[in-house]
């Protein structure tokens, strides 16, 4: 059977953002922020759909909601609005709708406006869950034992910087901070600038303080995915993460893809969790059988590098990793529920990282750190330059795709940063 078809022109089973995809964000064509929904290469406005009187009752209400210049109220709704929406919109967008000359009156062209961060983020954390991208950075500093002891028991993760994540398309400018080249450190810009290839988890509705989320109603709470960069200064972090972790080597800068790609768009692409049979199981709390059955996602992952001197030439960017989110060792729910363990309260908007999804294999690996062995094997580029880290100038985009036969390809868009000079 055929799928269906939007009659939106540019939203055909080649785009990243079919009738099967719809994911939510926010931008401005010159007027205040607002909400919209993606379609081919055209945004609908969520303000005049909302007032248009095409909607039923519970996606009017999630509509409203969605139409300011932040999605948080709408991600506090919870999926059932927010899935009411959806079946609408699809109705409204498929081909043969008898409302399309309306609806196509809320359309506006992908190249006419902006796109902003789609959520106001109180808190961002940033997880650790790709054992491949662990055993790599782990092997360069303990060859014998690459992963801690404590890896396979608990989600390791670090509270970044909410202050300083930034929209696709945001420059990220190189750091300044404390490098150990000799006997005494210096004050410089950081010579090893590094991407890192993650997924992004909107946050839903929240908990309340003190009351731990169960792993069987985890993925209640998630609101969306997105592309996530978490630029690395890796001299300033050698030098500076004993014994609290990750500071000013991270909290510079991270960037994110603007739409949120929902659950239900990713629904065929969840997957059974897996891990070694020799490898200890997860405590009772962050372990069910349900949740074991389906709690995995199925994400192909992608990071294109474009220089200074390919931009010059009209060259094509050059593909520097492929990976997936199947190589996450813990999922997504196993993430909420340990980081609510303890009584914390995520609140709508939050932002969740998975930390660098590397795969076991060459030319797999989410950061340069990795491909370049710490530096010592620079990557030769299509074009014969190097890169043992990044340099002024590259420009870094992430891309993924979640696909399976039988089923529409749903895309994400690009996370692109351009690299700028340091300043002063």
């Amino acid at each position: 059977m055929t799928p269906p078809r939007s009659w939106v022109p540019s939203a055909g089973p080649d785009s990243d953002f079919p009738l099967q995809n719809l994911p939510f964000g926010v931008v401005s064509a010159g007027d205040e922020p607002h909400g919209v929904v993606r379609i081919g290469d055209a945004v609908l406005d969520l303000r005049a759909l909302g007032a248009s009187g095409l909607l039923t009752e519970p996606a009017r209400d999630a509509a409203r909601a969605a139409a300011s210049g932040t999605l948080n109220e709408l991600f506090a709704l919870g999926a059932a609005p927010r899935i009411a929406l959806r079946d609408d919109l699809r109705s409204l967008l498929v081909e043969g709708s008898p409302h399309q000359r309306t609806v196509a009156e809320f359309l506006t062209p992908i190249t006419e406006i902006d796109v902003l961060l789609p959520a106001r983020i109180g808190d961002y954390t940033d997880f650790y869950v790709g054992i491949h991208h662990a055993r790599n950075i782990g092997a360069q500093f303990r060859p014998d034992a690459p992963l801690l002891p404590n890896y396979k028991w608990i989600p390791i993760a670090y509270h970044g910087r909410a202050s300083s994540v930034r929209v696709s398309g945001t420059p990220v400018i190189r750091p300044r901070g404390q490098l150990k080249l000799s006997e005494t450190p210096t004050f410089a810009p950081t010579r090893r600038l590094d991407f890192e290839l993650e997924l992004g988890v909107w946050v839903g509705p929240g908990n309340c303080l003190g009351e731990p989320v169960p792993l069987d109603d985890a993925e209640t709470h998630v609101a969306g995915y997105c592309l996530l960069n978490d630029w690395s200064a890796r001299d300033i972090q050698a030098w500076e993460y004993q014994p609290l972790g990750p500071f000013l080597a991270k909290n510079f800068g991270t960037t994110v893809s603007p739409w949120v790609i929902t659950p239900e768009a990713l629904a065929p692409f969840r997957i059974p969790l897996s891990r070694p049979a020799d490898d200890p199981q997860p405590l009772a709390y962050l372990d069910s059988p349900n949740y074991r059955d389906h709690g995995g996602l199925d994400v192909d992952l992608e990071v294109w590098i474009r220089t200074a001197r390919m931009r010059e030439r009209g060259d094509a960017p050059a593909v520097l990793a492929r990976s997936s989110s199947r190589h996450m060792y813990w999922a997504v729910g196993q993430m909420i529920t340990h980081h609510t363990s303890n009584g914390c309260d995520l609140r709508p908007g939050d932002l969740l990282g998975s930390g660098t999804l590397s795969g076991p294999h060459p030319g797999s690996e989410g950061s340069l750190m990795e491909l370049s062995h710490g530096g010592k094997d620079p990557v030769t580029l299509p074009n014969g330059e190097t890169r043992a880290f990044l340099e002024d100038g590259d420009e870094i985009t992430l891309t993924a795709h979640a696909r399976r036969p039988g089923f529409v390809t749903i895309g994400f868009g690009e996370c692109v940063a351009l690299v700028h000079p340091a300043i002063g």
